[in-house]
């Protein structure tokens, strides 16, 4: 399998395809076999690239002791950078969103195009946020949770809590999609959990002005209204951002209604060029 040392740590990845570069980048704690329905679908068109994340899947535990928003966005443009990719198109879904976003802001002149998908701009933005995150299940509390609990019995405390503050449906309504996110939980060290939820509480609004590539907002319908005042967000502060719907689909959508979400995106990438 195809490794390569970026940052201090083999990175998983792998590539197919001629043409403009399409980077994706999984959410967290999935990996880059969450992309499968889009890899066979753009294989034709584009140079594609995935990539296991720091702590996930088969790039696995890394050896910092700490991890922030821009410990992924480093590893990115690293990764990049031994690769020889130059100007890519960034396709994030979820977390991998994110961490795109924050690549584009600190190096705004690289993407030729971004793709975020299910993607908050914040941990914070909105009341329902702040209530989460500092008065429900503030950073410290999560932190307790993950090292009092075993993997196997965090993976399923994650899955009632995003039920219970997300909805019953929030990630998928395919049960295979749900079993391939619980198969990629249990596979994670306990010291990676903490680093990763330690980076999701340190992720604050980012200068978003500065990203001036053109810009495609995906959401699955049955996300929850929250995550649409995100959306609304990146359409305020990104010059070049539209934003679409996929019917019929959750925060999984790439997965769940994969053909239409391969559609909006052909459509976006013919139209920026």
């Amino acid at each position: 399998m195809p490794h390569i040392r970026v940052n201090n740590l083999d990175h998983y990845y792998e590539q197919t395809g001629q043409g403009a570069v399409l980077v994706f980048v999984h959410g967290a704690f999935a990996d880059a076999r969450i992309w499968e329905p889009q890899w066979k679908h753009f294989s034709t068109k584009y140079q594609l690239l995935r990539y296991d994340l720091r702590g996930h899947g088969r790039t696995g535990a890394s050896d910092l002791a700490h991890y922030s928003m821009a410990t992924y966005a480093d590893d990115l443009s690293a990764l990049l950078d031994a690769l020889a990719i130059r100007s890519p198109i960034l396709c994030g879904l979820s977390w991998g969103g994110s961490i795109a976003q924050t690549f584009a802001v600190r190096n705004p002149e690289r993407p030729r195009a971004l793709i975020l998908a299910g993607t908050a701009v914040s941990i914070d933005l909105t009341m329902l946020d702040k209530l989460l995150c500092y008065v429900l299940f503030p950073r410290w509390m999560m932190s307790l949770t993950i090292r009092m609990m075993s993997v196997e019995n965090f993976t399923r405390f994650s899955f009632r809590l995003a039920r219970l503050t997300r909805g019953k449906h929030w990630l998928s309504r395919d049960e295979n999609a749900q079993a391939y996110l619980e198969q990629c939980m249990l596979r994670m060290e306990k010291s990676e959990y903490l680093k990763i939820w330690n980076a999701m509480y340190g992720f604050h609004t980012l200068p978003l002005e500065k990203i001036t590539c053109p810009t495609l907002i995906l959401n699955g319908e049955f996300e929850p209204k929250n995550t649409f005042r995100h959306t609304e967000e990146i359409l305020r502060r990104i010059p070049q951002a539209k934003a679409r719907i996929i019917p019929c689909a959750s925060h999984a959508m790439n997965l769940e209604q994969a053909e239409t979400f391969n559609n909006f995106v052909d459509a976006f990438l013919d139209g920026a060029g």
